[in-house]
């Protein structure tokens, strides 16, 4: 970008904030909203926990899961993948307690860690289906 054409942008960006100010900045709005947010931990938190969920293999595994307790060898199968794959994402599930674990004499078995991530994944899916 030549030096113009960055002081043009610059120019506009700084009347483009004063316009803000002067036609739709509600300090009343502006700060009843800065209140209500979540603290900055909270906010990376959940940006973090959508980030774990952004992965298409985890987010297969989930549903899966969303339909019963499965142990790896089970997911697997359903999923065409094999366990060393599996086994790691659900480590990063299991690490970021999306997914909790139960042995069962030498199984291991996982499901969804509470009604949270079940209505994640509901709410996911009935919001992608709605908006085809």
């Amino acid at each position: 970008m030549n030096g113009c054409s960055y002081i043009r942008m610059t120019i506009m960006d700084e009347e483009n904030q004063e316009l803000c100010r002067e036609e739709c900045f509600r300090p009343d709005v502006v700060a009843r909203v800065r209140g209500q947010m979540p603290g900055e931990p909270l906010q990376q938190d959940l940006a973090q926990l959508f980030k774990v969920l952004g992965d298409h293999t985890r987010i297969r595994i989930l549903n899966a899961l969303y339909q019963s307790e499965l142990c790896v060898c089970d997911l697997t199968s359903i999923l065409g993948m094999n366990q060393s794959a599996v086994s790691h994402q659900l480590r990063v599930l299991r690490d970021a307690k999306i997914v909790k674990s139960v042995k069962m004499g030498k199984k291991v078995l996982y499901s969804l860690d509470d009604s949270h991530v079940s209505g994640l994944i509901q709410l996911g899916s009935e919001h992608v289906v709605e908006g085809k």
